[in-house]
Protein backbone atom coordinates (compact mmCIF):
# COMPACT_ATOMS: atom_id res chain seq x y z
CA UNK A 1 0.00 0.00 0.00
CA UNK A 2 1.54 3.07 -1.14
CA UNK A 3 2.16 5.80 1.04
CA UNK A 4 0.33 9.47 0.09
CA UNK A 5 3.34 12.04 -0.54
CA UNK A 6 2.49 15.43 0.98
CA UNK A 7 1.99 18.22 -1.17
CA UNK A 8 5.45 20.37 -1.23
CA UNK A 9 3.43 23.56 0.16
CA UNK A 10 2.33 21.88 3.26
CA UNK A 11 6.01 20.91 4.23
CA UNK A 12 6.10 25.27 4.74
CA UNK A 13 2.69 25.09 6.64
CA UNK A 14 3.83 23.01 8.82
CA UNK A 15 7.22 24.91 9.10
CA UNK A 16 5.39 28.21 10.00
CA UNK A 17 3.00 25.92 12.53
CA UNK A 18 6.05 24.58 14.14
CA UNK A 19 7.67 28.20 14.80
CA UNK A 20 4.35 29.16 16.19
CA UNK A 21 4.47 26.34 18.40
CA UNK A 22 7.52 26.56 20.17
CA UNK A 23 7.28 30.22 20.18
CA UNK A 24 9.55 31.64 17.10
CA UNK A 25 6.64 33.29 15.38
CA UNK A 26 4.11 34.96 17.47
CA UNK A 27 1.38 37.66 16.15
CA UNK A 28 2.35 40.61 14.65
CA UNK A 29 5.52 38.86 13.66
CA UNK A 30 7.43 39.00 10.17
CA UNK A 31 7.99 35.66 8.31
CA UNK A 32 11.19 34.65 6.55
CA UNK A 33 11.53 35.81 3.37
CA UNK A 34 10.11 33.43 0.12
CA UNK A 35 13.79 32.92 -0.64
CA UNK A 36 14.98 31.85 3.12
CA UNK A 37 12.22 29.44 3.15
CA UNK A 38 12.81 28.36 -0.43
CA UNK A 39 16.01 27.49 0.74
CA UNK A 40 15.61 25.84 4.07
CA UNK A 41 13.43 23.86 2.96
CA UNK A 42 14.66 22.56 -0.64
CA UNK A 43 11.32 23.63 -2.20
CA UNK A 44 10.57 25.93 -5.43
CA UNK A 45 9.62 30.14 -4.69
CA UNK A 46 6.32 28.94 -6.79
CA UNK A 47 5.54 26.26 -3.45
CA UNK A 48 6.83 29.37 -0.72
CA UNK A 49 3.96 31.53 -2.90
CA UNK A 50 1.16 28.89 -2.63
CA UNK A 51 1.47 28.40 0.95
CA UNK A 52 1.70 31.80 1.34
CA UNK A 53 -1.76 32.26 -0.55
CA UNK A 54 -3.36 29.45 1.51
CA UNK A 55 -2.08 30.80 4.64
CA UNK A 56 -3.38 33.85 3.69
CA UNK A 57 -6.75 32.69 2.42
CA UNK A 58 -7.86 31.66 6.35
CA UNK A 59 -6.26 34.83 7.51
CA UNK A 60 -3.69 33.09 9.11
CA UNK A 61 -0.62 35.64 7.25
CA UNK A 62 -1.17 38.96 5.90
CA UNK A 63 0.57 40.15 2.98
CA UNK A 64 2.07 43.99 3.24
CA UNK A 65 3.06 45.44 -0.14
CA UNK A 66 6.75 46.14 -0.08
CA UNK A 67 7.28 44.84 3.42
CA UNK A 68 6.97 40.74 3.55
CA UNK A 69 4.34 38.30 4.73
CA UNK A 70 3.69 38.59 8.65
CA UNK A 71 1.32 36.81 11.03
CA UNK A 72 -2.02 38.58 11.73
CA UNK A 73 -2.43 40.66 14.83
CA UNK A 74 -6.24 40.95 14.39
CA UNK A 75 -8.14 37.29 13.48
CA UNK A 76 -11.95 38.81 13.63
CA UNK A 77 -13.85 37.75 10.63
CA UNK A 78 -10.54 35.53 9.00
CA UNK A 79 -10.03 32.69 10.47
CA UNK A 80 -13.59 32.00 11.92
CA UNK A 81 -15.26 32.11 8.51
CA UNK A 82 -13.87 29.12 7.47
CA UNK A 83 -14.72 27.21 10.20
CA UNK A 84 -18.30 28.91 11.10
CA UNK A 85 -19.26 27.46 7.46
CA UNK A 86 -17.77 24.12 8.25
CA UNK A 87 -20.16 24.04 11.67
CA UNK A 88 -22.89 24.87 9.15
CA UNK A 89 -22.23 22.19 6.90
CA UNK A 90 -22.10 19.46 9.30
CA UNK A 91 -26.21 20.06 9.72
CA UNK A 92 -25.70 19.71 13.87
CA UNK A 93 -28.77 19.28 15.37
CA UNK A 94 -30.51 22.04 17.90
CA UNK A 95 -29.71 19.75 20.63
CA UNK A 96 -26.21 19.70 19.91
CA UNK A 97 -26.06 23.43 19.37
CA UNK A 98 -27.88 24.33 22.80
CA UNK A 99 -25.20 22.09 24.52
CA UNK A 100 -22.08 23.94 22.81
CA UNK A 101 -23.58 27.37 23.36
CA UNK A 102 -24.40 26.56 26.87
CA UNK A 103 -21.19 24.82 28.03
CA UNK A 104 -19.46 28.80 26.53
CA UNK A 105 -21.85 31.47 27.87
CA UNK A 106 -21.93 29.32 31.22
CA UNK A 107 -18.29 30.03 31.70
CA UNK A 108 -18.76 33.38 29.69
CA UNK A 109 -21.38 34.19 33.01
CA UNK A 110 -18.77 32.98 35.26
CA UNK A 111 -16.03 34.90 34.38
CA UNK A 112 -17.63 37.84 33.62
CA UNK A 113 -19.03 38.80 36.95
CA UNK A 114 -15.08 38.53 37.89
CA UNK A 115 -13.51 40.63 35.14
CA UNK A 116 -16.51 43.04 34.31
CA UNK A 117 -15.64 46.60 34.23
CA UNK A 118 -18.11 49.20 35.61
CA UNK A 119 -17.92 51.08 32.09
CA UNK A 120 -19.43 47.46 30.23
CA UNK A 121 -21.80 47.36 33.30
CA UNK A 122 -23.55 50.62 32.29
CA UNK A 123 -23.13 49.33 28.97
CA UNK A 124 -25.09 46.03 29.91
CA UNK A 125 -27.88 48.07 31.82
CA UNK A 126 -28.38 50.25 29.04
CA UNK A 127 -28.75 47.38 26.24
CA UNK A 128 -30.99 45.86 28.98
CA UNK A 129 -33.13 49.11 29.04
CA UNK A 130 -33.45 48.88 25.16
CA UNK A 131 -34.49 45.55 25.20
CA UNK A 132 -37.60 46.41 27.55
CA UNK A 133 -38.46 49.77 24.95
CA UNK A 134 -38.05 47.30 22.14
CA UNK A 135 -41.11 48.01 19.97
CA UNK A 136 -40.75 44.44 17.73
CA UNK A 137 -39.12 41.64 17.72
CA UNK A 138 -36.44 42.16 15.30
CA UNK A 139 -34.97 44.76 17.21
CA UNK A 140 -35.74 42.50 20.34
CA UNK A 141 -33.69 40.25 18.75
CA UNK A 142 -30.45 42.87 17.57
CA UNK A 143 -30.10 43.48 21.32
CA UNK A 144 -30.42 40.30 23.02
CA UNK A 145 -27.24 38.85 20.50
CA UNK A 146 -25.34 42.36 21.74
CA UNK A 147 -26.45 41.56 25.33
CA UNK A 148 -24.73 37.91 25.26
CA UNK A 149 -21.90 39.19 22.93
CA UNK A 150 -21.12 41.86 25.29
CA UNK A 151 -21.20 38.95 28.80
CA UNK A 152 -18.61 36.78 26.49
CA UNK A 153 -16.03 39.30 25.85
CA UNK A 154 -16.03 40.64 29.34
CA UNK A 155 -15.14 37.18 30.44
CA UNK A 156 -12.01 38.16 29.11
CA UNK A 157 -10.75 34.51 28.08
CA UNK A 158 -9.71 35.20 24.50
CA UNK A 159 -10.02 31.56 23.80
CA UNK A 160 -13.65 31.58 24.77
CA UNK A 161 -14.22 35.00 22.94
CA UNK A 162 -13.02 32.95 19.82
CA UNK A 163 -14.56 30.04 19.97
CA UNK A 164 -17.90 32.11 19.90
CA UNK A 165 -16.35 34.42 17.35
CA UNK A 166 -15.80 31.16 15.45
CA UNK A 167 -19.75 29.97 15.48
CA UNK A 168 -21.01 33.16 15.75
CA UNK A 169 -23.50 33.06 12.38
CA UNK A 170 -25.07 29.98 13.78
CA UNK A 171 -25.17 31.74 17.83
CA UNK A 172 -27.05 34.49 16.06
CA UNK A 173 -29.62 32.20 14.30
CA UNK A 174 -29.63 30.08 17.15
CA UNK A 175 -30.30 33.23 19.12
CA UNK A 176 -33.24 33.94 16.98
CA UNK A 177 -35.04 30.75 16.64
CA UNK A 178 -34.60 30.04 20.48
CA UNK A 179 -36.48 33.42 21.41
CA UNK A 180 -39.29 32.16 18.64
CA UNK A 181 -39.53 29.32 20.51
CA UNK A 182 -39.69 30.19 24.04
CA UNK A 183 -42.39 32.58 23.25
CA UNK A 184 -44.29 30.21 20.94
CA UNK A 185 -44.22 28.11 24.08
CA UNK A 186 -46.68 31.21 26.20
CA UNK A 187 -43.51 32.16 28.07
CA UNK A 188 -44.11 36.57 27.89
CA UNK A 189 -41.37 38.82 26.55
CA UNK A 190 -41.03 39.71 30.43
CA UNK A 191 -40.48 36.50 31.46
CA UNK A 192 -37.30 36.51 29.28
CA UNK A 193 -36.37 39.81 30.54
CA UNK A 194 -36.63 39.22 33.75
CA UNK A 195 -33.86 36.30 33.41
CA UNK A 196 -31.82 38.53 31.61
CA UNK A 197 -32.07 41.06 34.45
CA UNK A 198 -31.43 38.71 36.93
CA UNK A 199 -28.34 38.01 34.87
CA UNK A 200 -27.31 41.72 35.25
CA UNK A 201 -27.94 41.90 38.73
CA UNK A 202 -25.54 38.79 39.68
CA UNK A 203 -22.97 40.60 37.53
CA UNK A 204 -23.17 43.62 39.40
CA UNK A 205 -22.82 41.84 42.89
CA UNK A 206 -19.57 40.37 41.29
CA UNK A 207 -21.03 36.85 42.58
CA UNK A 208 -19.24 33.91 39.82
CA UNK A 209 -22.00 31.44 41.44
CA UNK A 210 -25.24 33.67 40.84
CA UNK A 211 -24.00 34.81 37.60
CA UNK A 212 -23.60 30.81 36.63
CA UNK A 213 -27.14 29.91 37.95
CA UNK A 214 -28.79 33.01 36.46
CA UNK A 215 -27.52 31.84 32.74
CA UNK A 216 -28.48 28.49 34.05
CA UNK A 217 -32.20 29.93 34.33
CA UNK A 218 -31.98 31.30 30.80
CA UNK A 219 -31.00 28.30 29.25
CA UNK A 220 -33.00 26.03 31.55
CA UNK A 221 -35.94 27.86 29.77
CA UNK A 222 -34.61 27.41 26.07
CA UNK A 223 -34.52 23.65 27.24
CA UNK A 224 -38.18 23.71 28.71
CA UNK A 225 -39.16 25.65 25.61
CA UNK A 226 -37.79 22.52 23.20
CA UNK A 227 -38.96 19.99 25.34
CA UNK A 228 -35.50 18.25 26.53
CA UNK A 229 -35.52 19.54 29.80
CA UNK A 230 -32.49 17.72 31.88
Amino acid sequence: MSTKTPKVYDQVIEQIKNKIKNGELKKGDRLPSEREMSESLGVSRASVREALRALEVIGLVESRQGAGNYIRTNFDNSLFEPLSVMFMLQESSIEEMHDLRETLELQCARLSAKNIENNELELLTAILDRMYMAENEEESLELDIKFHYLIAKTSRNVLLINVLEVISQLMDEFIKKSRMQILHRGNTRENLLEIHENLVRALKCRDEAKAYRAMEEHFGLIRKAYGYEK
